[in-house]
């Protein structure tokens, strides 16, 4: 049997009464109320230091991130350095664009031949990353420089290749107090995250890699 179907009716919204002018006045004293926390919040916040960053996880952008912290120090005339692990002879955009325009303001380093599944050599591998922190090292006690980016040092540690407890002993006691310094790379150890005063993990939702989209330049390097 076929039943009578009614056509559907558009629901009335409420109209409301409330004139641009009521709204404004509304959304301002929200604002007044937000920012008298805001303010309450920051009267505590008056201490300054040189932080301990790591950005890890499995997701992008850990790298990217730590350039983009270079970027604001040199905008700031902050000297600052790069110490780029395992990632070897990339020609990467960072290291054109910091060595060939600003290496006054940044120093870039590299230490490494490229991923341990390229060089397949587990000893050459040890002997660049231990170079690499040698020159990270110099980098963080020079007063001259106020930031530093360990860039990958991170999978360095994963696979043993420095000591964790040598470099968190390291950036615990010899780092200047008030030079920041940045770790970079997946698997961060326990003991590095423990050791931070921040700690952001990229997390992984989506990446064109597994759909065979490969490495493009600017984005990944």
């Amino acid at each position: 049997m076929r039943r009578n179907s009614r056509p559907c009716q558009a629901k009335e919204l409420p109209v409301s009464d409330e004139t641009p002018t009521d709204e404004n006045a509304r959304h301002k004293e929200k604002m007044k109320k937000i920012k008298a926390a805001r303010d309450r919040m920051m009267q505590g916040k008056t201490e300054e230091k040189g932080l301990i960053l790591v950005h890890t996880g499995p997701g992008k952008g850990k790298s990217s991130s730590g350039f983009g912290m270079i970027m604001r120090c040199i905008g700031h005339g902050m000297p600052c350095a790069v110490v780029q692990f395992i990632k070897g002879n990339w020609v990467t955009g960072e290291a054109e664009f910091l060595r060939n325009r600003f290496s006054e303001e940044c120093r870039f380093f590299i230490s490494g031949e490229g991923f341990t599944w390229d060089t397949q050599d587990r000893e050459r591998d040890i002997a660049a990353a231990r170079n690499g922190w040698e020159i990270a090292k110099a980098q963080i006690r020079d007063p001259e420089i106020r930031f530093v980016l360990l860039d990958e040092i991170n999978i360095a540690l994963r696979y043993d290749y420095l000591d964790i407890d040598e470099v968190v002993d390291f950036l615990l006691t010899e780092k200047p107090p008030m030079t920041h310094v940045c770790l970079t790379g997946r698997n961060a150890k326990p003991e590095l995250l423990e050791a931070a005063d921040l700690v952001t993990e990229m997390t992984l939702l989506k990446h064109p890699f597994k759909d065979g989209v490969k490495a493009q330049k600017g984005v990944e390097y």
